[in-house]
C-alpha cells in the first residue's frame, strides 16, 4: 500500500510518500511565491500535485485537518489549497482521510499536545534517518502519511 501525505498551504504544500510498512519513497515541498496572484498559486498546486500523484500512484491519501482561529486571509487561502487538492484527488481516482493535528500528534508521540521538535525527531526515529526532512513542511507530511498507515495496520 502506497500512501501519500499532505500538509496543506498556499506557500508551502508539503507532501511525502510512503510504503505501508514506513519505507519513505520520497517527500518534498511545492511552493509558490508571495509574489505570485494566489489563482496562479493555486494553478501550481493543481500541477505539480497531479505531477506527483501520476509519478508515484499512490492507493490513498492522508491530509492534515486544517484549523484557523486567527488570520481569515490566511485561513482563506489555505482553504482554497485544500480545494484544488481534493479535485486533483477526485480527477485521479484517489480515496483520502483526513486526520487532525491532535490525531496525528497522538498517533506518533503518544502525546496530542506535541511541540513541533518532538514531532520532528518522532519522524526522524520512525523512519531510521540520519536528519529530520526539510522543509519542515515534507517531514509534517511524513507524518501525516505515517499516522494513516498506523490507522490501517489492524484493517
Amino acid at each position: 500500500m502506497r500512501i501519500l501525505g499532505i500538509d496543506p498551504g498556499y506557500g508551502i504544500l508539503g507532501w511525502g510518500v510512503i510504503d505501508k510498512g514506513l519505507k519513505i519513497v520520497d517527500y518534498g515541498a511545492i511552493e509558490t511565491p508571495s509574489s505570485m496572484p494566489i489563482d496562479e498559486r493555486m494553478f501550481v498546486i493543481y500541477t505539480e500535485l497531479s505531477s506527483i500523484i501520476t509519478e508515484y500512484k499512490p492507493d490513498t491519501v492522508s491530509i492534515e485537518r486544517q484549523f484557523f482561529s486567527k488570520n481569515t486571509t490566511t485561513a482563506l487561502n489555505v482553504a482554497h489549497a485544500v480545494g484544488v487538492v481534493l479535485l486533483v484527488l477526485h480527477q485521479h481516482v484517489v480515496l483520502y482521510t483526513e486526520y487532525t493535528p491532535l490525531q496525528i500528534k497522538q498517533a506518533l508521540t503518544g502525546y496530542g499536545r506535541a511541540d513541533k521538535k518532538q514531532m520532528q525527531v518522532m519522524i526522524k526515529n520512525i523512519f531510521s534517518l540520519k536528519e529530520i526532512p526539510q522543509p519542515d513542511d515534507a517531514a509534517d507530511a511524513l507524518a501525516i502519511a505515517a499516522c494513516h498507515s498506523f490507522s490501517i495496520q489492524g484493517k
